[in-house]
């Protein structure tokens, strides 16, 4: 059985670092799950998740030319499929900020980045207003 993107396989904890675990697969090769594939939840402590010595259903989620592996816990638990959600909302125009704090929904990356920009600017250009004042020194002010 040769080790393929996507197939699902039984294997044993051999290792535990700070950033994963380390799995024996069948036919002796070696894979590790980093530490955000380990559950659905944020994992502080892998050692709360796993063991070594521990049986684990991994899925190989990639498989690198240098024969690296890389697996996933959580995404081999059979869980019924969520629906795709669809990007066509995503690309309509906000219709106000009245709205935006009614609504619950977190915002995506992108809001949050040109919000974050915005602000920035608007400190940066507040701070070269009030400082450009000040410059100059000791003698600055003759007259």
């Amino acid at each position: 059985m040769s080790i393929e993107v996507g197939s699902k396989l039984q294997g044993k904890v051999t290792g535990i670092t700070n950033f994963g675990a380390f799995v024996e697969l069948p036919e002796g090769s070696t894979g590790l799950v980093h530490i955000s594939e380990v559950a659905d939840n944020y994992v502080k402590d892998i050692n709360d998740h796993l063991k070594v010595g521990d049986q684990v259903e991994v899925k190989v989620i990639n498989v690198e030319k240098d024969g690296k592996i890389g697996l996933s816990i959580k995404k081999a638990k059979d869980r019924p499929e969520a629906p795709q959600r669809s990007h066509s909302h995503s690309q309509r125009p906000r219709q106000g900020r009245a709205n935006d704090r009614n609504n619950p929904r977190p915002e995506n990356f992108e809001s949050k980045m040109a919000k974050f920009l915005k602000d920035s600017e608007d400190r940066l250009s507040s701070l070269k207003r009030h400082t450009e004042s000040k410059r100059g020194g000791r003698g600055a002010r003759r007259g």
